[in-house]
Formats: structure tokens, sequence, C-alpha cells
């Protein structure tokens, strides 16, 4: 192993070394049980664990740089936004980084038209929000989408409440 400590942030407990790119040492970065935890079951990521982004994120390894972008894309706070307008990647670098999902999946609205990470939709129908008591009416425009790992649901906040919609119910604005 590279490091004696998390790259994330900076434990010495269970560590081991998380593949970005399977066998390309370069894109990795060694990280503690915690972190893999939370990076691997995104539903479970705490975003004060991962206010130490702010330092491992000017690491000079480019896993750990693209590492430390994808979970702050992920976290969806104003500190986590102000760090990564802070970021600077070299271009290749963050062209791979963006492309944390894998070419294939692409996200497709109701017209055909893909939809990107950060997009504005806007709902085609009235929604029943499950779990939160309200109806997301037809026209409400969601903006700075997130993707998923399913090509048919994607992440955005309406009325407040981030919520998953599936993009049948959607079209880009």
């Amino acid at each position: 192993m590279r490091s004696d400590i998390c790259e994330l942030c900076g434990s010495s407990k269970d560590l081991s070394v998380y593949e970005l790119v399977s066998g390309d040492e370069e894109k990795s970065a060694v990280v503690c049980a915690t972190c893999k935890g939370m990076i691997e079951n995104p539903d479970t990521l705490e975003p004060n664990h991962f206010r130490c982004l702010s330092d491992s994120m000017w690491s000079e390894q480019i896993g750990v740089q693209a590492l430390s972008y994808r979970i702050l894309k992920r976290i969806d706070e104003d500190w986590a936004r102000s760090l990564v307008d802070m970021m600077y990647l070299e271009d290749s670098v963050l062209e791979w980084a963006e492309d944390s999902k894998g070419s294939d999946i692409v996200h497709k609205d109701s017209n055909g038209t893909t939809l990107n990470e950060g997009d504005t939709v806007t709902l085609i129908k009235d929604l029943d929000v499950k779990g939160a008591g309200f109806t997301a009416k037809r026209g409400t425009a969601v903006r700075n989408i997130r993707l998923t790992d399913n090509p048919e649901q994607i992440e955005g906040k309406v009325n407040g409440v981030q919520i998953v919609l599936l993009t049948k119910f959607l079209k880009k604005a």
C-alpha cells in the first residue's frame, strides 16, 4: 500500500486500495472502511465526514483528486459546491472524474433527449411525492439534477426536498 493513512479523511484504521479504474494504480486511492462504505453506498453518505476533502482535493494523486471531486459533486450543500468551484483539475482528469457513471449509462427524458448532470428539467405530469406529503405539480422546474446509476431515474430538489424522479415524467428545459 502506498499510504499508511486514508487519503481522504486521514484515518489509519481498516485501510484498503479503492480502484476507480480496475488495475490502474494511478487511478486509485487508499481509503478507510468508513469512507469506502459511503463511496460504495451513497445512501449512507454523511456530508460532514467529507469536510476533510478541503485538504485531500489538493492531492498530487489524480485518483484522490477525482474521487474527491466525485464525492463533493454528490453532496448537496453550499460548502461542497464551493469546494468543487475551487478545485482545479487538468482537463483530462476532469473529464474522467465526471464520467463516474460509466459511458454505458445514458439518461433520457420523455422526448429522448439526453440528460446531463446539472441540467434543468420540467415535470410533465403531477406527481405524488411519497413520504413528503405533497404533490409535485406539472410544469415545476427541477434545477441542477443529479444522475443516478439507474438510467430511468434522476435526483433533484422539489419544494426544497431531495427526491428521485423517473425520467419518463420529465423533459429537458
